[in-house]
C-alpha cells in the first residue's frame, strides 16, 4: 500500500469510483460507469498489490481507456429495445384510433372525442356525431379521414 502524507491512495480511488458511479446516476450517458469501474478496480488492486501512485494513475487511464471502448462496443452491439416505442407519443398512439365529431369540423377544423378527450381535429368537414378515423397527427391536432 502506498501511503501519501498519510493517506492509504486505495481509499481514494475506491472514493473517486463511487462519486463515478453517483454521477452516472445523476447524469446518465452511460460513460462514466465504466470509469467508475476502472477506479474501482484500480482501488482494490493498489489495495492488495504494492504499487506506487504513478502506476496506479497509469493502470487508471488503461483501464478507463479499454473499459470505455469496451463498453461502447457492447452497447452498440446490444441496443435497449423500448417495450413500447409511442409510450410517450400519445399522438402516434391513437393513429388509426375511431374518433367522433364533437364540434362539426368546418373549414378543415373541428373537435373530435377520443376516448374520455375531445381534441383538436383537421380534416374533411363532417357534422356532429361522424364517426371518422384517425389517420395521423400534428403536435396536438389530430388529422383525420372517414372511418373505414
Amino acid at each position: 500500500m502506498e501511503i501519501i502524507d498519510g493517506i492509504d491512495f486505495h481509499w481514494t480511488w475506491l472514493a473517486i469510483g463511487l462519486v463515478l458511479a453517483v454521477l452516472e446516476m445523476a447524469i446518465p450517458g452511460v460513460f462514466l460507469i465504466w470509469m467508475a469501474g476502472a477506479a474501482l478496480i484500480t482501488g482494490l488492486l493498489a489495495w492488495v498489490v504494492p504499487i506506487g501512485v504513478p502506476l496506479q494513475i497509469v493502470l487508471f487511464a488503461v483501464l478507463s481507456i479499454l473499459a470505455v471502448f469496451t463498453g461502447r462496443r457492447y452497447i452498440v452491439a446490444h441496443p435497449v429495445v423500448e417495450a413500447d416505442p409511442k409510450m410517450n407519443r400519445r399522438g402516434e398512439r391513437v393513429v388509426g384510433e375511431s374518433v367522433v365529431v364533437t364540434q362539426a369540423i368546418e373549414g378543415g377544423q373541428g373537435r373530435v372525442r377520443l376516448g374520455d378527450s375531445e381534441w383538436l381535429a383537421r380534416g374533411l368537414d363532417a357534422p356532429v356525431g361522424t364517426r371518422l378515423r384517425v389517420t395521423g397527427h400534428d403536435g396536438t391536432v389530430l388529422t383525420v379521414g372517414p372511418a373505414a
